[in-house]
């Protein structure tokens, strides 16, 4: 087979990143490169399938500043191929790793989608059971592996305005499922509510682990976790049920 993709390979390519890029608000560049022979095609086989991506703006109004997910040995089913799209017959796994900037999780944290899953929850505060309006949310990344969170939050029922700052190194469980933070070290006031520092710390979590992210047809775990200064890089298993075609 030549370094150049093939006719079959060409449409195939077209039609997958037409079709990613429907589920996204916003795409700065994106391609995917499928590798077979148009015999391995015919008999449902793909050799590999790459998708890298960079700034990827999600319908949540989640950004990735970079993606790249490698696929290998994916079986596809043939007659879709005559229609241009790319059905797999069974899931697949995937590699991938994921970059996200500050000002990413800075507009996580700050995005309707994430702030109305805080809104949800209630926390007791002094007795008593309060739902929480996030005012802003400024997080940062360090060096050392830190992570660092500065929230201002309003309590609905008293109009009673809380900030919660802390600091945490996050760190990947031993089964790659969640992303946990540990090492939290509080800055401010010693008298917050637990629970509002608790929901705070797990939305975090929840960002970083990469569950906000998922998109349709494919759900990404994390292994690894790599803080610096102003970047967080991930890398990261991804299950495959589909790649969306044109």
């Amino acid at each position: 087979m030549s370094e150049s993709p093939g006719i079959g390979e060409q449409a195939l390519n077209k039609a997958a990143e037409i079709g990613l890029s429907s589920q996204l608000d916003e795409v700065e560049n994106l391609d995917v490169n499928i590798k077979t022979d148009p015999i391995k095609m015919l008999q449902g086989q793909v050799d590999a399938v790459t998708i890298s991506g960079e700034g990827l703006v999600m319908q949540q109004d989640l950004r990735m500043e970079e993606l790249e997910m490698q696929m290998g040995n994916v079986a596809i089913n043939t007659l879709s191929v005559a229609f241009g799209k790319i059905e797999l017959t069974k899931p697949t796994e995937a590699s991938a790793r994921v970059v996200l900037t500050e000002s990413d999780i800075n507009r996580a944290f700050n995005s309707e989608y994430v702030r109305s899953q805080l809104q949800h929850q209630k926390v007791h505060i002094n007795g008593q059971l309060m739902s929480i309006e996030p005012q802003s949310v400024e997080f940062r990344l360090l060096d050392h592996q830190k992570i660092w969170l500065n929230a201002t939050i309003q309590l609905k029922e008293t109009r009673e305005i809380q900030k919660v700052a802390f600091s945490a190194i996050p760190k990947v469980s031993a089964n790659g499922e969640t992303v946990s933070l540990e090492n939290v070290e509080y800055g401010g006031s010693e008298d917050i509510s637990p629970e509002l520092t608790k929901a705070l710390i797990e939305q975090t979590s929840e960002i970083l682990n990469l569950s906000n992210f998922d998109l349709e047809g494919k759900s990404l775990r994390v292994k690894q976790i790599k803080v610096e200064p102003s970047k967080l890089t991930l890398q990261a298993e991804a299950y495959v049920e589909q790649i969306p075609s044109a």
